[in-house]
């Protein structure tokens, strides 16, 4: 049983398909109401990292929404923000000790680049006031997210809305002049960061922003070893506040709790989200040290983000219990071990013809489509290739997530994986074959078009 516009009162996220509907979850399968398995290739949107239909959560979800569902954040507090903000702060590393839950990744990087402007406001340099990112990138729909998301054609509609952003090329080493090799070129060294700030004027930079890994903007693109510690020394030289967007790649999803940990650089602000609740509640949250917040205790006396819906006691409950569940259960550690045997089973794909490359960490993963492999030319926009295989994937029973326009703002087609941490070798298996067929189907649909 499908539904689609016409016959429903749902305004759908896409108005020109059909949607399988979805009756129930187990591990990393979705059923539907015919009866029809799918595997969760990409756990939803980069969320499902528990698995679908854990019980632990949901049962701490109704307890605590038995005693009290809502609470207003400026009146009160309560033990699941209490206990959900230890949580959180014995992750991180040290220093980063406060958290400020909302429930989206968009809010939590509003509340963050609102932080980074309101602290130097009040700490009486009003000049800094830009922000710099990375293009391409991706943080969100709202407006100062979307802002700051180097992603032309999600910003093009709401041009005359957005605030200016300070643009730097991401180190992409697939698409790089130097491919990631040394001598690394100004994008992959952050020689293109350093350039940008002076241009900019550091004393007009408020906050650099960033995902340590890259998310469906550059399918899971992963920079060079020593550019994050590049980036955090300068930061401190120019005294800009450095954002790290980990509400995709934190919570585990790269085999370590932040993706940030292998190159043993640390942010001023990170924003978390969608694994810290597992899906199971829209949930997120920005982490900042105390020296920041005591700048706004001696002004203004708080963040100015109000949010109806920030530290609500039933969200935090399921964050409460997504983390101990993750930590009970090793998931962290069984993420990074099933990650090395997805990326060790994806490369049965790496021959095919239209796979430029397959790159990731943990369990999530990017595959890059390409109309010639040698060369690197992106497929033309008028194939759809990235949108034609995820149906041809989905018509194979498998969930994946796809991205465009990474090549150069229009062109480029990528698709995403980033299955539950609870997938076994035997559903890493089906889960590349079936993504072979599908590439296969595509491959076939555009030779025909050709």
């Amino acid at each position: 049983m499908d539904q689609d516009s016409p016959r429903s009162n749902v305004f759908y996220r896409k108005l020109n398909r059909r949607y399988p509907r979805i009756v129930r979850g187990e591990g990393c399968y979705l059923f539907d109401a015919d009866g029809r398995r799918y595997l969760d290739g990409s756990g939803g949107a980069f969320v499902a990292n528990l698995g679908h239909g854990v019980p632990e959560i949901a049962a701490a979800m109704a307890e605590q929404a038995g005693r009290i569902g809502y609470l207003n954040g400026t009146a009160f507090t309560h033990d699941p923000v209490e206990q959900l903000g230890a949580e959180v702060a014995a992750l991180m590393p040290a220093g980063l000790d406060l958290v400020y839950p909302l429930c989206s990744g968009s809010e939590a990087v509003e509340a963050a680049l609102k932080l980074a402007r309101q602290f130097w406001v009040e700490s009486g340099r009003p000049a800094k006031r830009k922000i710099v990112a990375l293009a391409p990138s991706y943080h969100g729909n709202t407006l100062l997210a979307l802002s700051a998301s180097g992603r032309p054609h999600y910003s093009a509609t709401f041009r005359d809305w957005l605030v200016e952003v300070v643009r730097v090329p991401a180190p992409y080493p697939y698409r790089c002049e130097c491919h990631g090799a040394p001598p690394l070129c100004p994008s992959c060294s952050g020689d293109a960061l350093e350039a940008a700030l002076i241009a900019a004027g550091p004393d007009t930079v408020a906050a650099f922003i960033a995902e340590p890994v890259g998310g469906s903007s550059t399918g899971a693109s992963l920079p060079p070893s020593g550019y994050w510690s590049r980036v955090r020394q300068l930061c401190d030289h120019y005294e800009v506040l450095w954002v790290a967007d980990e509400v995709l790649t934190g919570a585990g999803r790269t085999g370590t709790w932040s993706a940030l940990e292998p190159y043993g650089a640390v942010a001023d602000i990170v924003t978390l989200g969608k694994g810290i609740a597992g899906g199971y509640v829209p949930l997120s949250a920005v982490v900042a040290p105390r020296r920041l917040a005591e700048v706004l205790a001696a002004g203004t006396g708080g963040l100015q983000h109000a949010q109806t819906f920030s530290h609500h006691p039933v969200l935090c409950a399921a964050g409460v219990a997504t983390i101990r569940y993750l930590r009970e259960h090793h998931l962290i550690q069984r993420c990074a071990e099933m990650g090395r045997v997805l990326h060790a089973r994806l490369a049965a794909l790496r021959e095919h013809p239209l796979v430029g490359d397959l790159r990731g960490r943990g369990l999530l993963a990017g595959v890059e489509l390409v109309a010639d492999r040698e060369s690197r030319e992106p497929l033309p926009r008028s194939a759809v290739a990235a949108e034609a295989l995820t149906a041809a994937a989905l018509d194979e029973g498998l969930v994946v997530w796809p991205n465009t326009g990474h090549a150069d703002g229009v062109n480029g087609d990528l698709v995403m994986l980033a299955p539950p941490f609870v997938i076994t070798e035997d559903q890493v298996d089906e889960l590349v074959s079936s993504l072979g067929r599908a590439l296969t189907r595509v491959a076939e649909r555009l030779g025909a078009a050709r």
